[in-house]
C-alpha cells in the first residue's frame, strides 16, 4: 500500500523554494545584533581588565562568560561568510574580516573551506575540508594499528573538546590549511589576521600586562572556540545522520537529513544564533541567523526533524565511525563487535 502521507511530504529539495522566502536580510535588525553582540563583549572585556589587579579569579570569571558573546560574534561572522548578514556583500565581507580578528579566524580562509564544507556534507568520496574527519568502520579495521590508535586519539572527546578546540583557533587558523597553494588571496587573509590579532596582543600586553593576555584574552578565546567545536559536533555527527558515495550523495538529501536540530533552551539560542536549527541552515544557507526561527514557527514538521536535546546530545561524543550497512553512526565498541 503507498504511504499517502510520505507521498505528500515535501522532499528535502522542494524545501529550498519554501525556504527562499526567508532569505532576505534586514539591514536594521543586522547592525542591531551586531550592537548587542559587540557592545557587551567590549564591556565585558573592560570589565574583566578593571577587575584583574583586584582578583585573577573574577577576571578570569567574566572573561569565560564573555566567551558566549564571542561566539555570537563568530556566528554573526558565519552569515558574513554565507552573504545572509547585509544586502551589501562588500561591507558584509568587511565584517566578517573584522570579527575575524576577534575570532582568530581568517576570514577569506574560513568561508572558503566552509563554503566546500556545505557542498560536500554527507559526501564519502569528499572529506577531509572544513569537516569532522569520519571514517568508516570498514576504513577504520583496514587501517593498521598505528593509523587506529591515531584515529582513536583523534575522535577521543578530550583531543576533540578540550585539546582540539585550542589548537584549531590559536594554531592551525595561522595558516591557510586545504588551500596553501589555492592563490594569495588566502595567504593575505591568514597573514592579514595574524598581524592584526598579534596587534591587538601586543596592545594589551604593552598596557595591561601578561595577566591580560592569560586571563582575559586567553579564556574568551578558549571557551569560545570549545563551545563553537561542540555545537559544530553534534550539529554534524549523531547517530542518524547521513553519508553517502558521490553515486547515492544527494546535496539537499545530505543538508536535511545530516545535520541536526540542536533544540536548545531560549537563552542559549540566543548565544549560539540560532545554530542549532542546522539542519534549515544546511538547507538554505542565506537564511539569515535570526530568521531561522520563523521557518520552526511556519513549518512545524521541521520541528522534529532530526531533533535533540542538550541531554541527548552527549551520546554523540562516544559516536566514532560511519557503518554503512546499518546506515548510522557508531561507537567504537559497536563497531567491534560487527
Amino acid at each position: 500500500m503507498k504511504d499517502t502521507d510520505s507521498a505528500a511530504r515535501p522532499s528535502a529539495r522542494d524545501w529550498v523554494l519554501t525556504l527562499a522566502q526567508y532569505r532576505d536580510p534586514s539591514n536594521w535588525r543586522s547592525c542591531f545584533e551586531l550592537a548587542v553582540t559587540v557592545l557587551p563583549f567590549l564591556a565585558l572585556w573592560v570589565a574583566a581588565c578593571f577587575v584583574l589587579p583586584y582578583s585573577y579569579i573574577g577576571a578570569f570569571a567574566i572573561s569565560a562568560l564573555n566567551g558566549a558573546f564571542l561566539l555570537r560574534l563568530f556566528i554573526i561572522q558565519h552569515d558574513c561568510g554565507h552573504a545572509s548578514f547585509l544586502a551589501n556583500r562588500t561591507l558584509s565581507d568587511w565584517i566578517g574580516r573584522a570579527l575575524g580578528v576577534l575570532t582568530l579566524t581568517p576570514y577569506d580562509v574560513w568561508k572558503r573551506t566552509h563554503a566546500l564544507h556545505h557542498g560536500h556534507h554527507g559526501n564519502l568520496d569528499h572529506r577531509g575540508i572544513g569537516d569532522v574527519m569520519t571514517l568508516t568502520v570498514e576504513e577504520f579495521k583496514a587501517r593498521g594499528l598505528w593509523g587506529r590508535l591515531r584515529y582513536r586519539a583523534y575522535r577521543h572527546p578530550v583531543a576533540m573538546f578540550v585539546l582540539g578546540p585550542s589548537y584549531l583557533f590559536l594554531l592551525q587558523n595561522r595558516l591557510p590549511f586545504g588551500l596553501m597553494n589555492a592563490g594569495s588571496k588566502y595567504w593575505i587573509s591568514s597573514m592579514g589576521t595574524n598581524l592584526a590579532t598579534a596587534a591587538a596582543v601586543f596592545t594589551v600586553y604593552w598596557f595591561l600586562g601578561l595577566g591580560a593576555v592569560f586571563l582575559v584574552f586567553l579564556p574568551t578565546t578558549i571557551v569560545a572556540a570549545s563551545i563553537g567545536v561542540w555545537l559544530f559536533y553534534v550539529q554534524h555527527q549523531f547517530e542518524t545522520t547521513e553519508w553517502d558515495t558521490t553515486e547515492d550523495w544527494k546535496l539537499h538529501d545530505a543538508a536535511l537529513h545530516g545535520s541536526s536540530h540542536y533544540d536548545l533552551p531560549s537563552v542559549l539560542r540566543w548565544f549560539t544564533g540560532n545554530i542549532g536549527i542546522h539542519h534549515v541552515h544546511h538547507l538554505y544557507s542565506r537564511i539569515p541567523f535570526y530568521r531561522l526561527p520563523e521557518v520552526l514557527r511556519d513549518h512545524e514538521e521541521l520541528v522534529e526533524q532530526s531533533r535533540m536535546t542538550i541531554w541527548q546530545s552527549f551520546k554523540c561524543a562516544s559516536l566514532d565511525l560511519w557503518d554503512e550497512k546499518s546506515r548510522r553512526l557508531v561507537s567504537f565498541r559497536t563497531a567491534a563487535a560487527l
